[in-house]
């Protein structure tokens, strides 16, 4: 094989670990939504339990299921950036994502800001 023929299988798999790794992220998302839901739903039920009036807040799950459709959002973001770099590399003319990682990591820092708030108004509720 010659030394293009390397470079290129090795650009094609570089884009297939970033797939990997996008899809890895997209699932610890999802998993991390789901626990955040259902922990909201676990204290509550605790709190009931152990004879304390809770109010019927849903804000958890609100923000759960906000972590999951993002979860959901970056791994159809990243099927879609595996195909544009895929036909990039293969017409010579690649390009790196700059947009879409600036906005992924605008959404998923305001998600954090979300839950940071999130937690200090359920430390003073409680």
């Amino acid at each position: 094989m010659t030394n293009a023929k390397l470079d290129r299988a090795g650009d094609h798999l570089a884009n297939e670990r970033t797939f990997l790794a996008w899809v890895r992220t997209s699932i610890s998302v999802i998993v991390f939504g789901f626990v955040v839901a259902k922990f909201g739903i676990t204290l509550r039920e605790f709190l009931r339990l152990g004879g304390h009036a809770v109010a019927e807040g849903r804000l958890s799950l609100v923000i759960g299921v906000g972590f999951m459709a993002m979860g959901i959002f970056m791994a159809i973001v990243a099927v879609y950036r595996y195909r544009v770099t895929l036909r990039r590399l293969e017409s010579g003319e690649f390009q790196p994502a700059r947009g879409v990682v600036v906005f992924l990591g605008l959404i998923t820092a305001l998600f954090g800001a979300i839950l940071a708030l999130y937690l200090i108004f359920t430390a003073r509720t409680f």
